[in-house]
This record gives structure tokens, sequence and C-alpha cells, in this order.
């Protein structure tokens, strides 16, 4: 796959992560519970739709469902490979879960071309608009450029950047102000039993050549997130929690925010936990700055 030869160039800044739902209803509800501002639902052009969070510091969750499953499945058997992996994700493992991470990208086209070069193109670029509404009620209209990345050991696991060619600054005001006091994201937790087995897949994705070792995995340092693979006895030593899936390859697992707030939720060291739930497919883990 010609991982081990991996060119990087520039190290890339995490943008958001895809949470497949069963029901946006739910995941709107399960994360105001946790007392997360969730945005207007949107939809995409392509069958699903999603009822995002945004934060301040410009990072953001996408819990994602359904729309039109005709739509998503005809779109995936057509080379769509945003549907095609979701599609794939939703009948592995469930309806709600945690199945890729997208970084921000200035260059979609750029960033496709390195990852073919890098061995690790997941397909072909994804070029999209959709309608969006404002808090104020306004409709705008986002328009996107994806490109994918992917390892064939690793088939829960599916990456992308994402260009914003045009798009609302949502991650200003109402919308980025949180009761729990979450302010962005800190940590993107995922497992494997041997974290360095998927180092240069990893280092190619995030543009970051660079890892560290630590007792239950590895680290990469994106430009503003730590992409952190653990052990299965790293999760239950960190976090109380067990894999998602059992078996070798990468499984996004967990997300860390950081909050000042005191949060009743249970306690694991230096973190609150909320575990995974109907609605939220991966486990959130709050801490302070």
């Amino acid at each position: 796959m010609g991982q081990a030869h991996a060119m990087v160039s520039q190290v890339r800044a995490f943008d958001h992560a895809i949470l497949p739902v069963e029901s946006i209803e739910r995941a709107r509800a399960r994360h105001e519970a946790l007392g997360f501002t969730v945005a207007p639902d949107a939809r995409h052009p392509f069958g699903t739709e999603n009822c995002c969070v945004f934060f301040g510091d410009g990072t953001y969750l996408e819990p994602l469902g359904i729309h039109q499953r005709e739509t998503c499945e005809a779109t995936a058997l057509k080379g769509n490979q945003f549907t095609l992996r979701d599609q794939t994700h939703r009948f592995r493992n469930s309806e709600n879960g945690f199945s890729s991470i997208a970084m921000k990208s200035d260059d979609a086209d750029a960033d496709h071309t390195a990852f073919r070069k890098d061995g690790i193109s997941a397909g072909r670029k994804l070029s999209f608009s959709r309608p969006y509404k404002t808090p104020d009620g306004e409709t705008e209209r986002a328009r996107f450029k994806l490109a994918f990345a992917a390892d064939l050991r690793a088939p829960d696991f599916f990456g992308f950047t994402v260009e914003r060619v045009s798009m609302p600054n949502a991650a200003a005001g109402a919308l980025a102000t949180h009761a729990n006091g979450v302010t962005g994201i800190r940590e993107i937790i995922l497992s494997e039993p041997n974290p360095t087995d998927f180092q240069y897949f990893l280092q190619a994705f995030a543009g970051q050549r660079e890892t560290e070792a630590h007792s239950f995995g590895m680290e990469l340092k994106t430009d503003n997130v730590l992409i952190n693979v653990m052990t299965p006895e790293g999760l239950r030593a960190y976090f109380g929690v067990e894999p998602s899936g059992s078996g070798r390859g990468l499984r996004l697992e967990g997300i860390v925010f950081e909050t000042d707030e005191a949060l009743d939720l249970r306690a694991q060291g230096e973190y609150r936990i909320a575990d995974r739930a109907p609605g939220q497919g991966a486990f959130y883990a709050f801490t302070g700055t």
C-alpha cells in the first residue's frame, strides 16, 4: 500500500467527528441532556442528515442520520465514498457508532493527490452543496469538497479532509455556547491491540511525522487536537470503557472535551465520563483545561 514511504507535507488540523445514529431526534435529545447546544437539522443531497454540535475552537460533532435510505444506497452504489462507508459502518457495527474523523483542508484536490501517492486513498473525491439554516432562521448555501483516506486493514474506520468552498461561520455565537461549559475538543481516542501497526497510515492522514509512544499505545499531535490510539487495556485504565468491537483494526472510541464545569457524571481519574448511549455512539470524557 506504500504506507512505509508516506511523504508528509504539513500537519493538518482536526475538523469534526462523524457519529452515525439511528435517529437525529434521539441524538439531539441525548446531546441536549448532556448540556450541549445542538444546531438545526440539515440534510445532504445524498440522503443523509445531521444535527451538529459546534465549538468555539472551530471543531464540531456531526451526529449523522439517514433521511432517505434509497438515496443513500443509490449514491453508494455509484461510488459516493461518504454514503458507501457510512452504510458499511452501520452494517458491520450498529446504527449508533463513531465511524470517521475529518481534517481541515484548504485544497481537497491536493489532499486527494497526496493520499493516492501515499497509498491511502479511499476512492474518488466528493463535491456537494446543501442549504444551511442559521440560528436566526436565514437560509444560506454551504459548499464542500472532500478527499478520503482509509486502510483496508481497518474496515471500521475512515478519514477525510474537508475543504469549505463556502460555509457560514457556525462556530460563532450562540451555537458554540454550551450549558456544560465545553469549549472544544482535546483528544480523539481510538483503539487497536497493536497501535503502531497503523503508524504510517495515521502519519500520512494527519500530515504528522512525529508520534509519541506511551504505556498503552501512541499519540499524534494534529495542529489542534491529539489523536490517541490505545490498546484495550488503555481504554479500561484511563476511561473505564471496553472497546466497541473485538479483533484487529482501528476503531474510533471516544472524544475528550475541554470544560471548566464540574459535571455530574461517572468519575474516572481526571475525567467525567458519559458512556455510550442511543444517540451518542462514542464515549465522551470531560476534563478541565
